[in-house]
């Protein structure tokens, strides 16, 4: 079992930089991948950047060259750092992290990211 607290969200501008957070415990050794996902309101959660425990990493089409999944092993932290954000970038961002050998994805609270044009 793994608990992940986000933070880092907050109200932005369109063109502002924002950084999330991800500490996961419990666990931690398990963790295989972790990453973000977000969900609009009235839409389905979609993924926005996974890395794994060897770093690499995978983009969502929309997000590609604007943000960057980062993870500090030592601090046993995940980072996603936003620029150039856009309104359609508003939603609720989630920390997700998957275990070896487990077969459900464990899920942060939360954070909303509100972009205002």
């Amino acid at each position: 079992q793994v608990q992940l607290v986000e933070s880092g969200g907050g109200l932005v501008q369109a063109g502002d930089s924002l950084t999330l957070s991800c500490a996961p415990s419990g666990d931690i050794f398990r963790i295989n991948v972790m990453g973000w996902y977000r969900q609009a309101p009235g839409k389905q959660r979609e993924l926005v950047a996974t890395i794994t425990t060897h770093g690499s990493t995978n983009y969502a089409d929309s997000v590609k060259g604007r943000f960057t999944i980062s993870r500090d092993n030592r601090k046993n932290t995940v980072y996603l750092q936003m620029n150039s954000l856009k309104p359609e970038d508003t939603g609720v961002y989630y920390c997700n992290a998957r275990l070896h050998g487990v077969p459900y994805d464990f899920w942060g609270q939360g954070t909303q990211v509100t972009v205002s044009s």
